[in-house]
């Protein structure tokens, strides 16, 4: 099978499973995952076919949505993948790169134990997304989904929390920023990844300040 047509197939297998997601992590979050990745390929190495399939399956089963089941996405990715014509080598990479792409695996004392260029470039996709403006409506999105609290001055960020104390957080979205969103552009990995991201965090912190000023009626 050629590449784009098995991109193509890619593509159709996700849009189906994803058909009814949370808004944040939907087909419309994979799509700019892969058009982001596509982009850091113009001007980063690496191997297309790895790094346009590891983008499209990498949240096939988000385990924030499976009861913090890590190993439910991988193994869907690698059956889907396993019906195809692919090298094994090629489905071993693009399993790997979902395994050790999450924010949260880099809380983990070891950190990430693989990576590869192709890793670095989709992880980077992935976290520009979690940025800006796009990264703080998925916030507030997901916040809302979990009927979480936008802000609580009482309830101060954890900045020094455990992978399993993130994946049990319920603290307000707010928190979410300085947990997360705001560390991000220190961790990205390309220098393509670490260009677009300044502008994105600029523009977060400029939000937050606006949100402190009309939240204690300071205009």
């Amino acid at each position: 099978m050629k590449q784009d047509q098995l991109v193509n197939k890619t593509i159709a297998f996700v849009k189906q499973e994803l058909k009814n997601a949370e808004g944040g992590h939907d087909w419309f979050h994979i799509e700019r995952v892969y058009n982001t990745s596509k982009l850091l390929l113009k001007h980063e190495k690496g191997d297309s076919l790895v790094v346009q399939l590891a983008a499209l399956l990498h949240d096939i089963a988000d385990p924030k949505f499976h009861n913090g089941d890590e190993t439910i996405g991988p193994t869907i990715a690698r059956k889907f993948l396993e019906t195809e014509s692919i090298d094994q080598k090629t489905i071993d990479h693009v399993v790997n790169i979902i395994k050790h792409m999450s924010f949260k695996n880099s809380l983990e004392p070891d950190g990430t134990k693989f990576t590869s260029q192709e890793l670095t470039i989709v992880q980077d996709a992935d976290r520009l997304d979690a940025i800006g403006a796009i990264g703080i409506a998925r916030a507030f999105n997901y916040g809302g989904y979990k009927n979480r609290e936008l802000y609580n001055p009482t309830v101060p960020p954890n900045l020094k929390m455990t992978k399993e104390e993130y994946k049990k957080s319920t603290a307000p979205t707010i928190n979410h920023f300085y947990e997360k969103l705001l560390l991000l552009k220190d961790k990205m990995n390309t220098k393509t990844g670490k260009k677009l991201a300044e502008e994105r965090h600029l523009f977060m912190l400029q939000y937050l300040d606006r949100f402190y000023k009309e939240w204690n009626g300071k205009e």
